[in-house]
């Protein structure tokens, strides 16, 4: 990861919040913070819960994290955790197709941060996760528009299309935009696309599962679709860059390094690791290959950031499931 120097608002030796401290984004967050010299308040559910024995772990953790209880309704506890911090990074999100599960937590969550960043009084800037969820999905966008800052998902087609993730991501951000305008908060925004690279977690989150599926064995065939891809590692980067850089306040950042059709996927899985049952046919024969979209991810270059490529990222997804036991090691795997 390069990242180049620019304008900073503030540095190291200062208090930030990270909401949902022990998922896969803001696990490596954590971890660049702490590198970088910040004291790191994180909220999770349970502070005693093993799940978070990661984040107690890291180097620097024993003298500057401290590990707050909050839930994201909970607003009382969200502001105890925000009080006396300089930035606030909101990662905590739920991840379902679940309309009651996704859409009121997540807006109702985002509007509490931004409420209680405004209420303790010395926050500087508040970088919130959306995703490219709340970019991409608008069905009148022409396929040759390039998808950029300004593109929003259309509210109407997330709903008509049952995609209740993305219609929750979009209200979500929707709502962090007007809150913070109303509340007179520095807001950035982080959009990224789906996000790999090793875990630090314990557990498999959503975009890991995405990728051992088709190792495993429990994919049988790869779906006529395309995806934006990332490195957590440069998603974690891009948080910090954001947080820093006096020129990103009040902006939206695509997070993206490639967008690939899911074939691409698979035969790069099925190169990289040819011992394991990678599917090698599409579940949809009928229709045309659908073609990847084309994106910017200037904004974020300008600030400095550079992306990993996918197929490093793909391989070390991999190996880290393997590692943490989440994928069985095959006998002919070359050491």
């Amino acid at each position: 990861m390069v990242v180049a120097a620019a304008p900073v608002i503030i540095g190291g030796e200062q208090t930030v919040c990270v909401t949902g401290a022990g998922g896969f984004i803001a696990s490596w967050l954590v971890k660049l913070l702490l590198e970088k010299g910040y004291t790191v308040k994180g909220t999770v559910r349970n502070p005693d819960d093993p799940k978070n024995d990661h984040l107690r772990a890291m180097e620097g953790a024993a003298e500057r994290l401290v590990l707050c209880k909050a839930d994201l309704l909970d607003y009382d506890a969200l502001l105890e955790a925000i009080r006396g911090c300089h930035g606030v990074f909101h990662t905590a999100s739920p991840v379902t197709d679940d309309p009651e599960q996704m859409v009121e937590p997540a807006v109702r969550g985002t509007r509490n941060v931004i409420n209680a960043a405004a209420e303790a009084g010395t926050v500087r800037r508040v970088v919130f996760t959306s995703s490219i969820g709340a970019v991409t999905m608008n069905p009148n966008r022409g396929p040759e528009v390039v998808v950029d800052e300004s593109c929003w998902s259309d509210l109407e087609f997330c709903k008509n299309t049952k995609n209740w993730y993305c219609y929750g991501k979009t209200v979500a951000e929707q709502s962090a935009w007007e809150v913070a305008r109303e509340k007179g908060v520095e807001l950035a925004v982080v959009n990224p696309v789906l996000v790999m690279g090793p875990l630090l977690q314990p557990q498999v989150n959503a975009s890991a599962a995405h990728i051992l599926k088709y190792l495993d064995g429990s994919a049988r065939r790869f779906a006529n679709a395309v995806q934006g891809y990332v490195d957590v590692r440069d998603v974690a980067a891009a948080h910090l860059r954001v947080f820093e850089a006096a020129a990103a306040a009040g902006k939206r950042f695509i997070c993206a390094e490639r967008v690939l059709h899911r074939e691409d996927v698979v035969r790069t899985l099925a190169k990289l690791f040819p011992e394991y049952p990678v599917p090698n046919k599409c579940s949809d024969e009928v229709n045309p290959r659908k073609k990847p979209y084309n994106f910017s991810n200037q904004a974020l270059r300008q600030l400095g950031v550079e992306f990993r490529p996918v197929s490093q990222s793909l391989y070390e997804t991999a190996k880290s499931l393997q590692e943490k036991g989440h994928l069985p090691v095959r006998p002919d795997q070359d050491y």
